[in-house]
């Protein structure tokens, strides 16, 4: 399906069933959640879990990592929600 300014719209690489161009078997690109409907709270948390993947080099944490991985990804999914809470477009200004 096609977007204003000729973007696509795609699946969102985390989804079952999609691909994605990968790293170390990691998704290279995470999906803008920006929209005119609300990212849903579990799209939002898949950002955050792909992206401390990502900085972390970890798929999973090992058990020595995973309360600081796993905190990474609440405080990174709180900072996106807030985020995407407090933008303003032209549709809601």
């Amino acid at each position: 399906m096609s977007r204003p300014g000729g973007r696509v719209d795609r699946p969102a690489p985390w989804q079952a069933g999609t691909r994605c161009a990968t790293v170390d078997g990691m998704c290279r690109s995470i999906m803008t959640l920006r929209d005119p409907v609300p990212a849903a709270d579990a799209d939002v948390r898949a950002a955050a879990l792909q992206y401390v993947r990502k900085v972390s080099g970890y798929r999973a944490p090992s058990r020595a990592n995973q309360e600081v991985f796993e905190r990474a990804v609440e405080e990174i999914a709180a900072s996106t929600r807030a985020l995407l809470d407090g933008l303003v477009s032209k549709a809601t200004a």
